[in-house]
């Protein structure tokens, strides 16, 4: 019999993994919709807003790194 009580949750890994995938899956969708003549506004602010929407916290360093490569992305 296996004792879980001092075992570490493995919900927390979960969440994590979660949260990347949310995190890639939404840039994902900006770099499509910007392809698609849908995003005109600043990535940055756009990545922010949806962040925001799923309760993702990332540093504004973070956001704007993602935003530049989105747009190199999507511009090729």
């Amino acid at each position: 019999m296996t004792d879980t009580a001092d075992a570490p949750s493995g919900d927390d890994g979960a969440e994590e993994v979660a949260g990347v995938e949310t995190v890639e899956s939404i840039a994902d969708e900006i770099r499509d919709e910007i392809r698609l003549g849908h995003v005109q506004d600043d990535v940055s602010h756009v990545l922010e807003e949806r962040f925001d929407e799923a309760g993702i916290s990332l540093r504004p360093e973070a956001v704007d790194d993602l935003a530049e490569d989105i747009e190199k992305d999507a511009s090729t």
